[in-house]
C-alpha cells in the first residue's frame, strides 16, 4: 500500500534525523581490481531508491512540455513532491545551529568524492589525477564556489543525489561494495549535508562530470524543483582539468557576503576541515612590491641609472589551507616530542609547554583515537572563570572533520582545563552532526579520557613534588572539585590533592604523606578548617592535638571541606574534623586512655565542679545557638572552644553557604539545617578566666557584670574557633569596658530574699538621726 502524504513525511524526517554517522561505512579490503566489476553495481545502486528506509520521492519531468523544451532545449526540470520540500525546509531552517558549518559539509563531500576516485583508480590498476578541493569567491558577483577533483556524477547520480534528500552517494557506494575494510575512511550524508548550503545561499548550481561522461549543470533555488541541463549549452562553460569533478557554486544571500571574504573562509576552513587528507586550496590575493622606473622623476643624466619606486601589484595564487597532520592517526612511537608540542601549539593556540600528553586508542566495540595535553600555565580563558563557556577543551572529530568542542557529556567540567582531540570512527551524532546523542558508546569513551588523564596526573606526580606542585598550584581546585563531583574516581583523586599542616610549614603534604608519618596506634586523620592558614592555625582545638604530637591538616576553603568530606576514609583511615564535639572520646581511644580511672575520675570532679557554670552559659547562650556547655580535659592554653557535633557544619561552611542563599535568593536555606548547626562551648577547668566566671556565678548570677563576662567568655571561643560574631557592636562594648581601665568587675554580693530582715536592718541604721540634736550643739 502506498503511504499517505502524512506518513511519508514521518518516513522522510526520520530518515533524515535517524541516519546519522551510519554512513561512515568502511571499505572492504578484498575489491575487484576491475572497474568494470564495479562500476556496473554502484550505478545500479546509486539510481535504485532505498526501500528499507523510505519511499523514492516521485520527480515528475516537465521535459515534454512544449514550452518547457522550447527554452531549454537540452535540459530537464524535476519537482520535489511537498512532502521532500517540507524536509529540506527543515534542514535549511531548523537543523544547523552554526551558518558556518556548510562550508564543512561541503568539504567533506568533495573529500569523499575524492576518496572514491583514489579508490577506485586503484581498483584499476591506474593513478588518479591530481586530487584536491579549491575554494574560490567572487565578491562582486557574491558567490562562493567549491570545487573538487574527485569521481564526479552522472546525470542520474545528480537526480537521486541531489534530489534525494538524506541520499547519499557515499552510503549507495559502501553498500556496493560491502563492508570490511579499513584503507579508506568516507564521511557523509551527501543529500543533507549538501542542502546546508541553503543556509547562506538562495540559489546553487553544481557542475559535475563522470568519468568519460557528459558535463551536466544541476540548479535549484530550494523550491519546488531542479534543473539539469547539458553545461556545454552555456556560455560560461568552464571544463574541469581531470577526467572528472564537481563544482558547487553558491549564489550567497545579500546578507551572507561575509562567506566571500579570504579570511573568513581560511579561518573556517582551519576550524573545521584543517585535517582533511586532500589538500584544499583558497584563492587568495597576493601583494608583491616590485621596483619600475618612477615616470615623475627628473630624466637621468647621461650614465645614471633611472630613479626607481616600489609599486604594488595584486594577484591571485592558489594557497594550501590545510598544512597540518592528523599525529593522532599515528603510532605513537613514530612521533616525538618536539612533533607533539608543535602539534599542541599551533592546535590549541598555546604558547607555553604542555605538562603532560598521552596519545592512545581504543579498540572494540568502541573505537576511537585521543591525544590529550596537560598546560603549564592556565588557558588565558580560565584565568576568570575557572569553568568558562568560552574555554574549548577537547576537540571532536568526526574522520578527521571537525564536529564541536562543547560536548559537555565527552569530558567532566573538573577536567575543562585538559586539551585534547578525539577521533571517532561512528559516533552516534544527530543528523547535522552538531548534537552528541547519548549511549553506552560515550559513556565509554568517557571513563577512558577521565582515566587516561588522571594518569597523566600521576605521572606528573612521579616527576617530583617540585615538578608536582607547579601543576597543582595551577589545577588543584579541578582535582577537588572532581572529589566531589566524581564519585567514581574520588579515591584516585585523593591520591592526588595537597594541603598544609600543622608540621608542613611553608609546604604542602598529601594524604599518602600523612598516613606514612601517622602515629603507631592512630587510626584517624585530622584536619581543621579555617579562612587561611593562619586562622586555622590558631583555632583553640588545635591545642588538644598538638599536645600529643598529632599532625592536622587545614582546610583553608570552603572548598578543601567539600572535598574532604565527599570521602569516609583514606587508605583504611577516617577523616575527623577536629573541631567535633567527640574528639576527646576519640583521643581517648586513640591515646590507649578509655580505662584510665584516674583521669575518668578527674575530669568528673572537674565536671561536677562547674555544674553551675555549664547550666549557667547554657541557659544564657541557648539564644546564640550553643546547646551544650562541657568541661574539656585537653584544653591547655585556651580558657574555652566552640565546635560543631558530628554532622554540623564549620563556621567555613556556614558563611560559604549563607553566601550561596543570598546570591541565589534563598536566605532560609540553612534553615533546614538549623539542627544540625548547633554548638557546643568547651571550658577549660584549669584556667583563671574560667575559675573567675565560676565565681560570679556564685555571687550573683543574675547581675550584668557576670552575663558580660559570660558572653565574653563565648565571644573569645566564637572568634578564635573562626566563627563570627552576632552582635558586633555588644561585643565591642565589653572590649571597650576592658581598654578603658574598668575591666569587668565582680558583682556585689547578692542580698538575702528575707523582708522581715532588710526592715530590721533599715530601723537600725536611721538611729543615728535621733541624736542629731547633740550634733548640732557647735553649730549653736
Amino acid at each position: 500500500m502506498a503511504p499517505t502524504p502524512s506518513t511519508s513525511l514521518v518516513a522522510a524526517l526520520a530518515l533524515a534525523m535517524g541516519l546519522g554517522a551510519r554512513a561512515f561505512l568502511p571499505i572492504p579490503a578484498s575489491v575487484s581490481s576491475s572497474r568494470a566489476s564495479v562500476a556496473p553495481v554502484a550505478q545500479s545502486r546509486w539510481t535504485t531508491s532505498s526501500s528499507r528506509h523510505l519511499p523514492a520521492p516521485v520527480l515528475r519531468s516537465t521535459a515534454e512540455s512544449e514550452a518547457k523544451a522550447e527554452a531549454t532545449p537540452a535540459g530537464e526540470t524535476f519537482e520535489f513532491q511537498a512532502e521532500v520540500s517540507r524536509v529540506m525546509d527543515i534542514i535549511i531552517n531548523s537543523l544547523y545551529q552554526d551558518k558556518d558549518v556548510f562550508l564543512r559539509e561541503l568539504i567533506s563531500n568533495a573529500a569523499d568524492a575524492c576518496d572514491k576516485k583514489r579508490f577506485l583508480s586503484l581498483t584499476d590498476g591506474n593513478s588518479a589525477d591530481d586530487l584536491r578541493v579549491r575554494i574560490s569567491s567572487d565578491k562582486e558577483a557574491n558567490t562562493l564556489t567549491i570545487e573538487d577533483a574527485g569521481v564526479g556524477m552522472s546525470k542520474e547520480e545528480l537526480v537521486n543525489n541531489l534530489g534525494r534528500i538524506a541520499q547519499s552517494g557515499t552510503k549507495k557506494f559502501m553498500e556496493a561494495l560491502g563492508e570490511g575494510a579499513e584503507d579508506t575512511n568516507l564521511i557523509g550524508q551527501f543529500g543533507v549535508g549538501f542542502y546546508s548550503g541553503y543556509l547562506v545561499a538562495d540559489k546553487m548550481t553544481v557542475v559535475s562530470k563522470a568519468a568519460g561522461g557528459p558535463q551536466w549543470r544541476w540548479e535549484s533555488q530550494a523550491g519546488q524543483s531542479f534543473s539539469i541541463t547539458d553545461d556545454e549549452l552555456f556560455g560560461d562553460h568552464v571544463p574541469f582539468e581531470g577526467s572528472s569533478g564537481t563544482r558547487i557554486t553558491l549564489h550567497l544571500k545579500e546578507d551572507c557576503d561575509e562567506y566571500t571574504d579570504e579570511f573568513k573562509l581560511r579561518d573556517m576552513v582551519k576550524r573545521y576541515s584543517s585535517f582533511i587528507t586532500f589538500p584544499i586550496e583558497l584563492l587568495a590575493e597576493k601583494t608583491d612590491y616590485v621596483e619600475e622606473p618612477d615616470p615623475e622623476a627628473p630624466p637621468p643624466a647621461d650614465g645614471e641609472a633611472p630613479k626607481m619606486k616600489q609599486v604594488a601589484k595584486t594577484s591571485t595564487a592558489w594557497e594550501k589551507v590545510n598544512a597540518q597532520r592528523p599525529i593522532w592517526l599515528q603510532k605513537p612511537k613514530d612521533v616525538n616530542a618536539s612533533e607533539y608540542t608543535d602539534f599542541y601549539k599551533s592546535t590549541f593556540r598555546a604558547y607555553d609547554e604542555p605538562a603532560a600528553y598521552t596519545h592512545f586508542s581504543l579498540e572494540g566495540q568502541v573505537e576511537f583515537k585521543a591525544l590529550l595535553y596537560v598546560p603549564s600555565v592556565v588557558p588565558f580563558e580560565l584565568t576568570r572563570d575557572m569553568f568558562s563557556d568560552s574555554s574549548k577543551a577537547v576537540k571532536l572529530y568526526v574522520k578527521r572533520v571537525f564536529i564541536n568542542d562543547k560536548f559537555e557529556e565527552l569530558m567532566p567540567r573538573w577536567l575543562t582545563f585538559v586539551r585534547g582531540i578525539v577521533d571517532s570512527e561512528d559516533l552516534p551524532l544527530n543528523v547535522g552532526r552538531e548534537i552528541l546523542q547519548k549511549s553506552k558508546m560515550l559513556s565509554v569513551i568517557n571513563k577512558r579520557l577521565v582515566r587516561k588523564s588522571i594518569d597523566m596526573f600521576g605521572d606528573i606526580q612521579e616527576k617530583g613534588e617540585e615538578e608536582y606542585m607547579k601543576f597543582f598550584d595551577n589545577f588543584g581546585k579541578y582535582l577537588k572539585v572532581g572529589m566531589i563531583e566524581d564519585k567514581d574516581n574520588v579515591d584516585e583523586l585523593a591520591k592526588l590533592v595537597r594541603f598544609f599542616s600543622t608540621k608542613s610549614g611553608k609546604e604542602m603534604t598529601g594524604l599518602q604523606s600523612y598516613v606514612e608519618n601517622m602515629k603507631t596506634n592512630q587510626t584517624q586523620i585530622f584536619y581543621v578548617t579555617g579562612d587561611g592558614k593562619a586562622a586555622a592555625a590558631r583555632t583553640p582545638v588545635l591545642e588538644k592535638l598538638k599536645a600529643l604530637d598529632y599532625e592536622v591538616l587545614y582546610m583553608i576553603e570552603p572548598l578543601d571541606e567539600l572535598a574532604i568530606t565527599g570521602i569516609d576514609q583514606f587508605d583504611g583511615k577516617v577523616l575527623v574534623d577536629a573541631a567535633k564535639s567527640d574528639l576527646d572520646d576519640l583521643l581517648k581511644v586513640a591515646e590507649g586512655l578509655a580505662g584510665d580511672e584516674e583521669a575518668k575520675a578527674k575530669k568528673e570532679a572537674a565536671a561536677k565542679d562547674l555544674d553551675d557554670v555549664c547550666e549557667y552559659l547554657a541557659g544564657e547562650l541557648k539564644s546564640k545557638g550553643v546547646t551544650k556547655v562541657t568541661v574539656s580535659s585537653f584544653l591547655t592554653a585556651a580558657p574555652s572552644a566552640l565546635v560543631q557535633g558530628a554532622y554540623g557544619m564549620s563556621p567555613t561552611m556556614q558563611r560559604y553557604m549563607k553566601a550561596q542563599a543570598v546570591a541565589s535568593g534563598q536566605e532560609d536555606m540553612l534553615g533546614e539545617m538549623g539542627e544540625m548547626n548547633k554548638a557546643t562551648l568547651e571550658l577549660n577547668p584549669s584556667h583563671p578566666i574560667v575559675s573567675r566566671l565560676k565565681e560570679m556565678v556564685a555571687l550573683d548570677q543574675d547581675a550584668d557584670e557576670t552575663r558580660a563576662f559570660g558572653n565574653l567568655v563565648y565571644d573569645v571561643a566564637a572568634l578564635s574557633s573562626g566563627y563570627t560574631i552576632e552582635d558586633p557592636s555588644e561585643f565591642a562594648a565589653r572590649v571597650n569596658s576592658l581598654m578603658t581601665g574598668d575591666g569587668v568587675p565582680m558583682p556585689k554580693p547578692k542580698k538575702q530574699p528575707d523582708v522581715p530582715v532588710e526592715a530590721e536592718v533599715v530601723e537600725t541604721a536611721a538611729a543615728p538621726e535621733a541624736e542629731a540634736p547633740s550634733e548640732a550643739e557647735p553649730k549653736a
